[in-house]
């Protein structure tokens, strides 16, 4: 396997790990969240789920929840963003 495609596949598996730690606080509220894709800028992609995707509160909870502890557990991210 490439280098780059290794590397790319360890920060999935490390994003994937930093979402499972706040998961079940999403999942409290009928709620998930589910990566859909990292591009080459590092800019994490994330489909809302559940009760989380149609919630007021959404875009906190994505900045101030999700994205900082994903990149508190994965520095080499730049951001989050939602996509539906």
């Amino acid at each position: 396997m490439e280098s780059t495609q290794l590397y790319q596949e360890q920060l999935k598996e490390r994003v994937e790990k930093a979402l499972d730690s706040i998961r079940p606080f999403l999942e409290a509220d009928g709620g998930n969240v589910k990566m859909v894709a990292i591009d080459e800028e590092r800019i994490v992609y994330l489909t809302l789920l559940g009760a989380c995707s149609t919630c007021p509160m959404s875009s906190m909870t994505l900045k101030a929840g999700i994205e900082e502890t994903v990149i508190k557990s994965v520095p080499e991210i730049k951001a989050v963003e939602t996509v539906r």
